[in-house]
C-alpha cells in the first residue's frame, strides 16, 4: 500500500474548506495520497476523487472504528483533524495503531481545561483562579473570594458554546438552572480584565519553526455585541509581547508538543502581567489561517502536514506588513433578501481577502457561539491603530438586507 494521510473533516459553512485542500496539496506534493473522514450524512464536493469514509464524528468509539476500517485498507502515516474536537479522538486512533502525533495524554493538555491549567501552573504559568461547580454555593463563595465577573465554560468547549459572563448572584441563579445535570462538564473561572492575545505556533521535533503574535479587537466573549476582529502584531514588538512568545514556547513544549500546530491565548494585564488563557492544537478558527496566508504567505494547515511528512521542511514565511482579519456580523435577523458579496469586498481598498459564509435565502438567527457569522475579510495596514481604522470601512460597506 501507498502511504496515505487521513484528514478528518467537517464541511461545516466553508470554515475548514481551506485548510482541508492545503493538507490535501500538501500531502500530494510529497507524494502521499489522502484519505477523507467526514461526518455521517455530509458530502464534500471538494473532496472527490479521494477515499471517503463516514461516521459520528462526536461518537469517539464510531470514529475510532472508522479509523479501524481505514488502516485496514490504506497505509495511514499521520491523521490531521482539523477541528477542535476531533482533537482527542484521533489521538486515540493515533495510539490504536501506533500512528505518530499527539498521545491522548498531550490532547487531554490541549483538550481538557481543567488540565490544560493544572499543567500550565506546574510549568510556572499563572492561569485564572478557578473552582468547579460542584454546588451553587460553592460557585457562589468563589465569586466572593475574586469578585464578579467570573466565567461559567465548558472544561472541553470551544468557541464560546455555553459560555457565559456572570455578574453577580441573580445571574448565576439563572446560568445554574440552564446548566441543569450536566454542571460536572463546566468549570468556573475568574474573569480577567486585559488585552486579548493569541499565537499561533508551527513546531517541529519540539522547536518553533512559525510564530506570529496577534491582538484581538474586542472580548472574545462578548462576540454577541461587536464584530471578532484580531490584528498581526508583528513589527516593534514590546519587552511584554516578547514574553507572551517566550511562555507560549513554554507552555506547548509543557503539553508535550512536538510536531504540529497551535492556537493559544493570552491576557496582558494592565501591570503587565501575563496570563495563559488556553491553547488548541489545531490551526486558528474563523478567518485566522487565510489572515496568515495572506500576511506572511503560508497556510497553518499546509504547513502542519508538510512539517509532518518531511523532517527537513521548514516554513517559508515572509514578514510583510501588519495583517487584521474581521468576522462578518449583522444585527439584522430573518430571510436574507441582500447581501454584500466577497467581490465587493476584495474591491476595497487595503481588503486582501474575503469570504462571505451567508446566501440570499438563508436565515439569519441571534448567535450562539463566537464562530455563529456571517463570514470574514482581512486587511492591511501600517500598524495596529491603522488596521483598526480600516475595519471600521469595511463594516461601514457591509450591508444585509432581510425579510420575514
Amino acid at each position: 500500500m501507498n502511504p496515505s494521510i487521513l484528514v478528518v473533516y467537517r464541511p461545516a459553512a466553508g470554515r475548514y474548506t481551506a485548510q482541508f485542500r492545503a493538507v490535501v496539496a500538501a500531502a500530494a506534493e510529497l507524494g502521499v495520497a489522502s484519505v477523507v473522514l467526514l461526518p455521517t450524512g455530509w458530502e464534500a464536493p471538494e473532496a472527490e476523487g479521494l477515499p471517503q469514509y463516514r461516521a459520528d464524528l462526536d461518537d469517539t468509539a464510531a470514529v475510532r472504528a472508522a479509523v479501524d476500517s481505514i488502516v485496514a485498507e490504506h497505509r495511514i502515516e499521520r491523521i490531521f483533524p482539523l477541528f477542535e474536537g476531533d482533537v482527542l479522538p484521533a489521538s486515540r486512533a493515533r495510539r490504536d495503531h501506533g500512528i505518530p502525533g499527539l498521545t491522548p495524554d498531550q490532547a487531554l493538555n490541549f483538550r481538557d481545561k481543567n488540565v490544560m491549567h493544572r499543567r500550565a501552573e506546574e510549568l510556572g504559568v499563572r492561569v485564572a483562579r478557578s473552582c468547579r461547580p460542584d454546588t451553587v454555593t460553592a460557585v457562589a463563595e468563589f465569586a466572593g473570594q475574586v469578585g464578579y465577573p467570573v466565567v461559567v465554560k465548558p472544561y472541553a468547549g470551544w468557541a464560546c458554546g455555553n459560555t457565559y459572563r456572570v455578574d453577580d448572584r441573580a445571574e448565576l441563579d439563572r446560568v445554574w438552572g440552564e446548566m441543569g445535570d450536566d454542571r460536572h462538564e463546566y468549570r468556573v473561572e475568574e474573569f480577567i480584565r486585559g488585552a486579548e492575545f493569541h499565537v499561533d505556533s508551527l513546531f517541529q521535533g519540539g522547536e518553533v519553526v512559525f510564530e506570529q503574535l496577534s491582538q484581538y479587537t474586542y472580548s472574545v466573549l462578548e462576540y454577541r455585541d461587536e464584530p471578532g476582529g484580531t490584528i498581526s502584531r508583528k513589527h516593534d514588538l514590546t519587552p511584554r509581547e516578547q514574553r507572551i512568545l517566550e511562555l507560549n514556547a513554554v507552555v506547548l513544549r509543557g503539553f508535550g508538543l512536538s510536531t504540529g500546530v497551535v492556537h493559544a491565548e493570552f491576557f496582558l494585564l494592565d501591570d503587565g502581567e501575563i496570563v495563559f488563557g488556553e491553547a488548541g492544537a489545531r490551526a486558528g478558527g474563523g478567518s485566522i489561517v487565510p489572515a496568515v496566508e495572506a500576511g506572511r504567505g503560508i497556510n497553518l494547515a499546509g504547513e502542519w502536514c508538510r512539517l509532518e511528512l518531511d523532517p527537513d521542511h521548514r516554513p517559508a514565511a515572509r514578514l510583510g506588513p501588519e495583517v487584521g482579519t474581521e468576522y462578518l456580523s449583522s444585527g439584522e435577523y430573518g430571510t436574507i433578501t441582500a447581501i454584500t458579496s466577497a467581490a465587493e469586498l476584495t474591491a476595497l481598498e487595503g481588503v486582501l481577502d474575503a469570504d462571505v459564509w451567508k446566501r440570499v435565502g438563508d436565515v439569519l438567527a441571534p448567535p450562539t457561539a463566537s464562530n455563529d457569522v456571517l463570514g470574514w475579510y482581512v486587511c492591511e495596514g501600517t500598524d495596529f491603530e491603522d488596521v483598526k481604522a480600516r475595519f471600521k470601512t469595511v463594516r461601514d460597506s457591509f450591508r444585509v438586507e432581510t425579510g420575514a
